[in-house]
This record gives structure tokens, C-alpha cells and sequence, in this order.
């Protein structure tokens, strides 16, 4: 009997290494292929036969307590690891990460290798569970994670160590299929008429999600910056990856101030780009004109949504904003925090209530929207 029971034995460590590798990735899907952008230039495909894709995600900037991802994923990869596991669960494809460049820089040349070896995890764990990653860079969201050194460069020398910055990411990333794209900076500004002295707009709590590529304009043009700055940066990422898409994720300027033009996605800024990123968060009573606003970035490129939420109105009205923006538009990406819908529900503050709402919502939503099949509500 010692061989059979050997045999047992062996069968049944099989049987819990396997267990164990479904436990790691509960939802293994197939093998990620790379994204491309359609012969036609105006959506996603993927595969041999050229197959749609839609991007329906979740912007993983911050956890429950406030702090981003590359404050706490050396510590808490097992974290980082569950919550992949519940976005997927979610039904998202996408997961839009922030990287701070101070926890990227040591100095203006030198790229920190472990920062940079910890993103290569991740993309190795987003390409396990089956989830495509927007790489947003340059992040200064928090102020004490900014070294005093790249303030008191000029523009000259700030944009060389962002594009050093972008180098090592594409260096990191090339050939990943599991990197969606690449977005140069979250919600770029430009100095207005009067110079800047903080490179840096005003916070949003203790976060600051808008950023100067300018203080002084010296008489250009801010289209003129925008493109110059674009250029940069889109030519240090070629140097070592020519696949991955680039985009730029802005604020809707032509939504906020009710008219107007693009200036990211200007032909002379945007000619580089290889779709549009914009950020809606729709009005309650006007889902029309935020609809209205959002066609101005339909420049006949893929166009993406790369932060959409409950904010400033209910679920049932983002997602008539989703359903109605569905004809022209190839993605949204929401928000994920960490927490789960029942802990959410269980810690009953109106915010979580809304968190919670809006997610069970997305979740419903998933299927529909990456098989392309939301439509405009019927009135």
C-alpha cells in the first residue's frame, strides 16, 4: 500500500498547488493582447482579427486612507494583490495607475531601481489576473514626496528629468502587453498671462492633482508650449518603445467654462497623441451639456473618459452621461479605493453610500459596456 499511498499524496499536493495558484489569481483570464489603434484611427482593437476593445476601468490612485500606491506597495503587496482581485470581480479591464516622480527620481538623471523593479511586478500581477494598466506619470499629488531639487529647477531643466523620468518607464514597460498606455501627466496646465511661482494649482484636500509645465510664458503661444512639451515627451518614450499608445489626460476646459477649444487636443498639440484622455464629472440637471461638451474632444481618435464618479451627481445620471456618450467614445474609467462594496455598506456614512451605489452600478454595467452594447436611454 505505500505506493498507492504515495500516489495519493502526491495527487493531492497537486490538487492544493493548484487551489493555491487559483486563490493567487481567482480569475485568470486569457493571455492580455497588446492594444492597438484601429486602421481607421478612431477606436481600439485588439487580436489578429482586429476585434474592438472598449476601455471600462477604475482609476487605483489612493487607498482608504488617502495614501497612492507607490507609498505602500512594498510593504502591502498582498493589499495591492486583493484589490487587483476585486477590480476584476468588478467587471473592469483597466486599472489607471499614478506613479509620484519623486519615488521614481533620486536625482534629475538617476531612476530609483526599485521603484521601477516594483512597477515591473505590477504590471506582472496585472497581466496574471487579466487587467490592462493606463501608466499616468509625473504625479506630484503629494507635496512632501517632491524633492526639493526638482522645484528649483527651470523649465528647461524639469522637462529633461521628466523626460528621463518617461525613459525609464518605457524602458521597464516595453513589450508588456499588459500596458495599455502611457499618460504623460495628470491634468497639465499652462501659465496664464501673468507668471506662475508654484508649479503646482491648488489642492483638492492634501492631494495636488494639477500641475504647471510652465510658470512663464515669455510671450509663446500656450499651444506652442503644450506641443513643445508633448514632443519631449512622447520622443524620450520612442526611444524605447515604439508600441505602446500615449496619451494625456486633461481637465475639460470646454466643459467647465462652457465653450472653447481643446488645447491638448488641438491639431498642433495632439498630433502625437494617440488618443484622447479627458476627465467628466457630469452635473446633476445637465447630463445634456456635459454630453455636448465631451463631442469636443471627438477629434477622430480613440477617446476615453479616464475619470468618471458620482461626484456631482447620482448614478443614475452618470450613467445616462455614460450610456449617451457611448456612440463616441472607447472607454471610462472610474474609481477604486480599496474598500469593497459590503464594507462600504456596512460603515454607513453618506459617502461610502454613494462609493458603494456607484460601484454596484459599474459592476452591472461591465459587461454591456466592454461588449460595446450601451446605448442612449430611451426618453
Amino acid at each position: 500500500m505505500p505506493a498507492i499511498s504515495t500516489s495519493v499524496n502526491a495527487f493531492v499536493q497537486t490538487v492544493a498547488l493548484l487551489l493555491s495558484a487559483l486563490a493567487i489569481r481567482p480569475l485568470l483570464a486569457e493571455p492580455l493582447e497588446p492594444i492597438r489603434i484601429s486602421k481607421s484611427g478612431d477606436h481600439f482593437v485588439q487580436g489578429e482579427h482586429d476585434q474592438r476593445f472598449v476601455v471600462w476601468g477604475v482609476n487605483y490612485d489612493h487607498d482608504r486612507q488617502g495614501r497612492l500606491l507607490d507609498e505602500y506597495w512594498l510593504d502591502e503587496w498582498d493589499t495591492v494583490q486583493e484589490d487587483f482581485g476585486e477590480i476584476k470581480q468588478l467587471g473592469a479591464n483597466c486599472v489607471r495607475v499614478h506613479l509620484q516622480f519623486g519615488k521614481f527620481m533620486h536625482d534629475p538623471q538617476t531612476p530609483n531601481a526599485q521603484a521601477v523593479a516594483q512597477l515591473q511586478k505590477l504590471i506582472k500581477l496585472a497581466d496574471e489576473v487579466g487587467l490592462y494598466l493606463d501608466i499616468t506619470g509625473l504625479a506630484c499629488y503629494h507635496k512632501a514626496n517632491i524633492p526639493p531639487w526638482y522645484d528649483q529647477l527651470d523649465e528647461q531643466g524639469r522637462w529633461a528629468a521628466q523626460a528621463r523620468f518617461w525613459e525609464a518607464i518605457a524602458q521597464a514597460c516595453k513589450g508588456q502587453p499588459a500596458v495599455l498606455c502611457y499618460d504623460l501627466m495628470n491634468e497639465p496646465i499652462i501659465a496664464g498671462n501673468e507668471p506662475a511661482s508654484d508649479w503646482l494649482a491648488g489642492p483638492l484636500g492634501d492631494k495636488y492633482f494639477v500641475q504647471r509645465i510652465t510658470l512663464d510664458r515669455h510671450g509663446r503661444e500656450p499651444r506652442a508650449i503644450a506641443a513643445a512639451w508633448v514632443e519631449q515627451m512622447v520622443a524620450a518614450i520612442r526611444q524605447h518603445d515604439q508600441d505602446h499608445l500615449i496619451t494625456v489626460g486633461v481637465i475639460p476646459w470646454v466643459f467647465a467654462f462652457g465653450g472653447g477649444k481643446p488645447l491638448f487636443y488641438s491639431p498642433e498639440v495632439s498630433k502625437s497623441l494617440d488618443f484622447v484622455a479627458v476627465h467628466f464629472y457630469p452635473e446633476r440637471g445637465k447630463v445634456d451639456d456635459a454630453v455636448e461638451a465631451l463631442r469636443a474632444y471627438d477629434i477622430g481618435k480613440p477617446l476615453v473618459v479616464e475619470e468618471i464618479f458620482a461626484l456631482k451627481a447620482g448614478p443614475d445620471e452618470v450613467e445616462q452621461f455614460i450610456r449617451r456618450s457611448a456612440p463616441h467614445t472607447d472607454g471610462w474609467i472610474s474609481f477604486y479605493w480599496g474598500a469593497r462594496v459590503k464594507e462600504l455598506q456596512e460603515e454607513e456614512t453618506i459617502s461610502a453610500a454613494i462609493t458603494a451605489a456607484w460601484l454596484e452600478r459599474f459592476s452591472e454595467l461591465s459587461e454591456d459596456a466592454k461588449a460595446g452594447r450601451l446605448t442612449e436611454p430611451e426618453d
